[in-house]
């Protein structure tokens, strides 16, 4: 599990479950005048409130967690596990406005005039979390806000072009002098030949002949270090529309060479593919 591609919506829900299991060991009723001694049952001591409110809370956020944190998300009847953890959510909360509308259940209607305990510490923040956590769920793929990374990703090494010693990942080799193409710029003894002369073409050959200067080239791709801000499809270099990789976001993946309006990026595992969508991206 990729804890780097969780969202802040899913923070949300995180932060909902661990509230609901808190309130889930609170008193669930609340009876005017009981006596200090008087041990209230909690939801672990009522089927239908864990059953309905706890258990569905905390599976519906279990869902929508690993709906973002796997790598290849598995379907259930067309429905990935985030729709099905959604619906569990929205189950939960429903269940819990009921227990506080109705806390006794129809255990008040037994005897006319005799009024049931009403809902207890347990039973409220239950409906709290439970609705943080459907409102999360169901709002993180619509509000940009909450689909921003939860954790952002560490920011790379910065890359030393000169006297480093070691290239980028899939970038140009580098000479001994730390630099690419250092080797080749190496005088003999004296400084007298350089590299693209011709042979006698020294210091004191051609005074005054207007050697013609070499044009500079034009820059060269730079390889560097991006994250996505959404997860985005990696495809083959060969122009095939399947995807090889999925790119997620709070990682940081090499760009090592431009394609188009895209370029051909590096996992961390090696793999090569290119990204056509470079929207929003995060430069290192």
């Amino acid at each position: 599990m990729n804890i780097r591609s969780l969202t802040r919506g899913d923070g949300v829900v995180i932060g909902a479950a661990v509230l609901l299991f808190i309130a889930s060991f609170l008193d669930i009723y609340s009876v005017d005048g009981a006596p200090a001694n008087v041990d209230l049952p909690s939801a672990w001591a009522s089927g239908p409130v864990l059953l309905g409110v706890v258990f569905a809370g905390l599976i519906g956020a279990a869902l929508v967690v690993l709906s973002h944190g796997l790598p290849q998300v598995p379907k259930v009847a067309g429905l990935d596990l985030g729709q099905f953890g959604a619906a569990f959510t929205v189950f939960a909360a429903l269940s819990a406005l009921g227990n506080v509308f109705d806390p006794s259940g129809g255990l008040d209607n037994v005897r006319d005039g005799v009024s049931g305990p009403d809902a207890g510490t347990g039973l409220i923040l239950s409906l709290v979390a439970t609705v943080v956590m459907a409102a999360a769920a169901i709002a993180s793929p619509l509000v940009p806000a909450l689909k921003g990374p939860l954790v952002g990703a560490p920011k790379p090494a910065a890359p030393q072009p000169y006297g480093g010693g070691q290239p980028y990942p899939g970038g140009p080799a580098q000479g001994s002098y730390g630099y690419p193409g250092a080797d080749a710029q190496q005088q003999p003894y004296g400084g007298q030949a350089q590299t693209g002369q011709p042979f006698g073409a020294g210091t004191g050959a051609g005074l005054g002949a207007g050697q013609p200067q070499a044009q500079p080239s034009a820059p060269e791709f730079s390889p560097f270090w991006f994250a996505v801000p959404v997860p985005r499809p990696l495809f083959a270099e060969d122009g095939s529309s399947t995807p090889i990789a999925e790119l997620a976001p709070g990682t940081w993946y090499l760009a090592v060479e431009q394609r188009g309006q895209g370029f051909i990026a590096q996992t961390q595992d090696g793999r090569r593919g290119v990204l056509q969508d470079t929207s929003g991206i995060q430069r290192g």
